[in-house]
Order: structure tokens, then sequence, then C-alpha cells
């Protein structure tokens, strides 16, 4: 019996750990640029974007189409980036923990 309780404690100790990286990654921001820093991207750990920074040298009508791939591009680099220090944290937090295809913490 005291397997059991022994592995509901380190539940309970691994979801008070899960919910304070939660909340970590909420404070994290995560910057993508494009166009050689032209246009920058920043997102916060949960992936919501906190902000654009745009060079005024992109502000022009004919580069429309342009300036709008490079958002895309900072977004794309920038949501990589949040992905990766997720994944990182969670393995981290799991001390390597394997878990089955398509099963993703927390639940």
């Amino acid at each position: 019996m005291s397997n059991l309780s022994q592995m509901l404690k380190q539940a309970q100790e691994m979801q008070a750990k899960m919910e304070e990286l939660q909340a970590a990654l909420e404070d994290l921001e995560v910057e993508g640029q494009a166009g050689g820093g032209l246009v920058k991207v920043t997102l916060n750990g949960k992936g919501a974007l906190k902000g654009v920074e745009i060079d005024p040298s992109l502000m022009i009508a004919k580069e429309k189409e342009v300036l709008e791939d490079l958002i895309v591009a900072a977004h794309n680099q920038a949501k990589e980036k949040v992905e990766q220090k997720t994944k990182d944290e969670m393995a981290a937090l799991t001390g390597g923990l394997s878990l089955p295809p398509g099963m993703k913490l927390p639940f």
C-alpha cells in the first residue's frame, strides 16, 4: 500500500511543478526575427503574440507582401522557440519520462 501512496504523492508533486511551469511560461518572452531583424515578433511561453516591431524602411505600400511574409516568418520562428523551450522544460520536469505518441502534458 505504501507504493500506491508514494505514487500518489509523486503525482501530486508533479502536478504542482506543472502548475509552476505553466505560470512561468506566461512570463517567458521569446523573440522571432525575419529579414535580418527588420521584423521582430515577441510571443509569451503560451504562444500569445505580445508585440511586433517593424523597421520603418518596410513601410512602403509596394512592399506590403514582403512585410506580410516577414511577419509570418518571424512569428513562426518565435513559435518554434516557444515549442522547443516548452518541450525542454517538460522533459526536465518529467525526468525524461517517455509518453505515448499523441499524449501531452498537462492533460
